[in-house]
């Protein structure tokens, strides 16, 4: 256009090219400030997803410990109860009969015998570990050990497999054999589910000038 020997061709050709070209930048300018506009959506956007994504962690991770707690909760509500502890012991005499016996050197065996029960157990089979300590203070023993909640690592003397039934009251009895039983007091601690349930005491006496 600075041309002073352009044509009027020339100098129009140039006008529409200008004035294309100044089009262009305007349509650039509203495709900028659209995307920039579209930008600033998505931005907040991603914000809020992020704000929600952090919330959901959070509320999972609250749900997570809080069906933990639940879980523990119900374990040891689960953990049966022992009544009607008793401990007799067993005189078996050579025609199969057996007596019971106070005297140390006749028992052959501890006939221990409770009930347990528990309202939300579920039915199925149930493990109850009997700790038996002789007067000596050592327990009876094969050298197997039960892991409690409160008293570490106990020998124990038996486990007795239990198959409970929801709701009800099971009579559980078990013979504890050995090679002569010493004077003195014998005691009996029953656990499940690593917390002690119940125990008892036996005592037997030296026997009598006649046995």
């Amino acid at each position: 256009m600075n041309d002073k020997n352009a044509t009027q061709a020339q100098l129009t050709k140039a006008k529409n090219m200008i004035a294309e070209l100044n089009a262009r930048i305007s349509g650039m300018e509203e495709e900028i400030t659209k995307l920039t506009g579209e930008n600033q959506v998505l931005t907040a956007s991603n914000a809020t997803l992020t704000q929600e994504k952090t919330d959901l962690e959070t509320n999972l991770a609250t749900s997570k410990t809080e069906t933990e707690t639940l879980a523990k909760t119900v374990d040891v509500a689960s953990t049966f109860s022992a009544s009607n502890i008793q401990i007799v012991p067993v005189n078996e005499k050579k025609s199969g009969k057996e007596k019971s016996t106070t005297t140390a050197k006749k028992v052959d065996k501890l006939v221990v015998s409770f009930d347990v029960e528990n309202r939300i157990a579920k039915s199925g089979p149930a493990d109850m570990y009997l700790i038996v300590t002789a007067p000596d203070g050592k327990v009876i023993s094969s050298g197997s050990v039960l892991n409690t909640r409160a008293d570490g690592d106990k020998n124990f003397t038996a486990k007795i497999p239990v198959n409970y039934e929801q709701g009800t009251r099971k009579p559980v009895q078990f013979p504890i054999s050995q090679q002569g039983f010493e004077t003195g007091n014998y005691k009996i601690e029953i656990y499940h589910n690593g917390f002690k349930i119940g125990e008892g005491i036996r005592s037997l006496k030296k026997g009598g000038l006649f046995g």
